[in-house]
């Protein structure tokens, strides 16, 4: 009938958000937008906007709800182009997007590590702003060659503050493996 709306079995268009490709991430400036991937987890605020990491504008773009423009050319960015970027900045891009992309599709709120070796911070399901993250992620991969000096150093830093380190090893086939981790024997 004319007046209706379709609802049946039609998902609704997702709301695709722009953002701007920067040196140091993609910057989505909206208001609207940068409230609501904050609230979920998302980005650093910034004066002129939302910041997203590029592991979570690439994981934003793989899902279809971020669009990416080079502020220069104004040109779309794509997926390979913003990871291209993303390996400039960091020798483990790959290594860093394939765990965020797994732990975030599992529902977990992953921000960045802060430092000592770590590459995230995660928070249990449901727990994102009532508390600092219970566990830290230490992302490897299988064959890289690893100190266990540097370890276990992290190891015990993250006991000191309380955390539990969590070893996520990236198999040859790309799959991940996670280790809780509680002590070392030498």
């Amino acid at each position: 009938m004319a007046g209706q709306s379709d609802s049946g079995g039609q998902e609704a268009k997702k709301k695709i958000i722009e953002a701007w490709l920067k040196d140091d991430g993609v910057l989505v400036e909206s208001r609207e937008d940068s409230e609501k991937l904050l609230s979920r987890g998302y980005g650093v605020q910034r004066d002129e906007g939302l910041l997203l990491a590029f592991h979570e504008a690439l994981y934003l773009c793989g899902r279809g709800l971020l669009k990416v423009i080079d502020g220069k050319t104004g040109n779309p960015v794509s997926f390979q182009l913003l990871l291209k970027k993303y390996k400039a900045a960091e020798k483990n891009a790959w290594i860093k997007y394939l765990i965020y992309r797994d732990l975030r599709s599992r529902g977990y709120v992953v921000r960045e590590g802060f430092g000592l070796g770590v590459d995230f911070r995660l928070y249990g399901r449901g727990e994102y702003s009532r508390d600092s993250a219970d566990y830290l992620v230490y992302g490897i991969y299988e064959g890289m060659a690893l100190s266990i000096e540097d370890l276990a150093q992290t190891l015990s830093q993250a006991q000191n503050l309380k955390k539990e380190l969590i070893l996520a090893v990236i198999n040859r086939r790309g799959e991940i493996v996670y280790y809780s981790l509680s002590h070392l024997n030498f």
